[in-house]
């Protein structure tokens, strides 16, 4: 790369001074930081994270499915209970009432009479009870069906639910070794970083996407991926080696290598 200043030569004032090879461990440092931001979306758009939230909700709407099947089903315990009094009523009634027609004791004919009268009522009144109490354990039945289709649905999603936070609680302790590792990197690029070179770039960062260093390479800034006008390539060219260049596009912390095309 030819640095040297020729007659005439298009110069830029440069703010800030780094050796090169300060420069270059921005480039790592930029490496780093693009990597951790990469390992941060991953965890956000795991598969397994998504599929996780999305048994949890089912499991909250089945549970609460469960419940209020579970209170209908109940409800008409309670209602199969009562059909079931009142046909035990009707037939003990009716019992009562043939027990004394056979005894024989009643010779009154009008009496007997009301008494055979009674005795169809109750048999009618019996048929219409049964035909309520068979309705409601049909009712019930089909509520218990609905609470054992239901448990067993939510013990499926109770099952499903285990076995994916096994994967994801695997996965995310490779991420995050891996992340731990890549901020240990990072924090030691860091260390070596001049202060003001590294409050440019962190500023540079923070309004920039993350990035604020890119590589200069083939006259292209890999930062915007704009190609650099001749003329600034012409004022990198004549730069000092320490001077600390800015893309003029995206005035990110251009870097030089021997791959700039300078």
């Amino acid at each position: 790369m030819d640095i040297s200043h020729a007659a005439g030569a298009i110069t830029r004032e440069y703010l800030l001074n780094a050796e090169p090879v300060v420069q270059l461990r921005l480039l790592e440092l930029q490496d780093r930081d693009t990597h951790l931001a990469q390992i941060d979306h991953k965890v956000r758009t795991l598969p397994e994270a998504a599929r996780l939230s999305e048994l949890e909700a089912r499991l909250i709407r089945v549970r609460d499915e469960i419940t209020a099947a579970e209170t209908i089903a109940g409800d008409l315990h309670l209602d199969q209970a009562r059909a079931d009094a009142d046909v035990e009523q009707v037939r003990e009634r009716s019992r009562r009432d043939q027990e004394l027609l056979d005894s024989g004791s009643i010779n009154d004919p009008k009496q007997l009479q009301s008494l055979q009268h009674e005795l169809g009522s109750l048999a009618r009144r019996q048929g219409e009870l049964e035909d309520i109490e068979l309705e409601v354990m049909e009712r019930v039945e089909g509520a218990l069906a609905a609470v054992r289709q239901l448990t067993n649905e939510r013990d499926q999603l109770e099952i499903d639910q285990a076995e994916v936070s096994s994967v994801l609680a695997g996965l995310l302790a490779v991420i995050t070794a891996e992340r731990e590792a890549t901020a240990a990197e990072r924090n030691s690029i860091k260390g070596e970083m001049p202060e003001d070179l590294l409050a440019l770039y962190e500023k540079i960062r923070a309004d920039h996407d993350g990035r604020g260093a890119a590589r200069l390479y083939r006259g292209q800034c890999e930062g915007c991926r704009m190609q650099v006008p001749p003329s600034e390539i012409e004022a990198l060219r004549n730069a000092a080696p320490n001077a600390v260049a800015r893309c003029e596009e995206c005035r990110r912390i251009l870097i030089r290598t021997a791959e700039s095309g300078l």
